[in-house]
């Protein structure tokens, strides 16, 4: 059998143009990870880049896109938030479900919030991923982004990344993807540090608590934080990809 084309643009629902780097793994595999970044983040991360190359070495197809908005992906950055997100991803699963691929959706932190939203109703992905996963939105929000301005305030102060009123709307009016989480069906990884000052690794405790799906599992890393520092980024390619192969290889 022949390997699925990558299509050439993603584009979402409002005509945008999503960026993208494909990673060709091994020839003739029609799994394809779609590796999702967090708020105020890029496809170009270092971790998520070293993550695509090493999932790619092992023979794995990849592809690490940026959300509408955020990178070099069209888009308004106000207009970003995890309902946004969402409908970009599906946008990018129908593309490549149409391609021929088999999905596996990897997200990290609100890209794990979207995973979540869109795998409990999108038998189109396959397989599920959550690094370091935000579950409950509206405390994300107010512990991050509480003393913030809307229109005014810096997210984490990076520059021109203003928080808007809509992205705090969207997070308080999802609350929580808790009950996402017990609707997922596919198989379901988590991987969180306990370290993490950013996002709680009891959001993953409280996913995994939640799961329904007959196969999830739930892998803590000591000492580890939001970005997988120190030096646990092999390890997670490792434990990931293994992962993956494991129940790519089963059909």
């Amino acid at each position: 059998m022949s390997q699925p084309q990558f299509p050439s643009t993603l584009t979402n629902a409002q005509g945008e143009h999503l960026d993208f780097t494909f990673h060709l793994g091994a020839p003739n595999r029609s799994e394809i990870i779609v590796l999702g970044h967090g708020v105020t983040g890029t496809m170009d991360r270092s971790f998520l880049v070293e993550m695509a190359e090493g999932w790619a070495d092992q023979g794995l197809n990849v592809v690490r896109h940026s959300w509408s908005g955020n990178g070099d992906s069209e888009g308004d950055f106000s207009a970003s938030n995890i309902t946004k997100e969402v409908a970009d991803l599906d946008a990018i699963v129908g593309a490549l479900t149409k391609a021929g691929f088999k999905v596996c959706y990897v997200g990290h932190s609100m890209g794990g919030a979207v995973g979540v939203r869109q795998a409990a109703r999108d038998e189109r992905i396959q397989w599920l991923v959550s690094l370091a996963g935000i579950v409950h939105t509206r405390a994300f929000a107010e512990d991050a982004f509480g003393d913030l301005t809307p229109g005014e305030g810096l997210m984490f102060d990076k520059e021109g990344l203003v928080l808007s009123q809509a992205y705090m709307d969207d997070l308080r009016g999802i609350e929580s993807v808790i009950e996402d989480a017990a609707k997922v069906r596919v198989p379901w990884l988590l991987l969180h540090g306990d370290a993490d000052d950013v996002v709680p690794i009891q959001d993953s405790r409280d996913a995994l608590a939640r799961a329904t799906t007959s196969d999830v599992q739930f892998v803590e890393l000591p000492g580890i934080d939001h970005t997988f520092d120190p030096g646990a980024v092999p390890h997670v390619v490792e434990t990931v990809g293994a992962w993956c192969r494991e129940r790519f290889d089963r059909g």
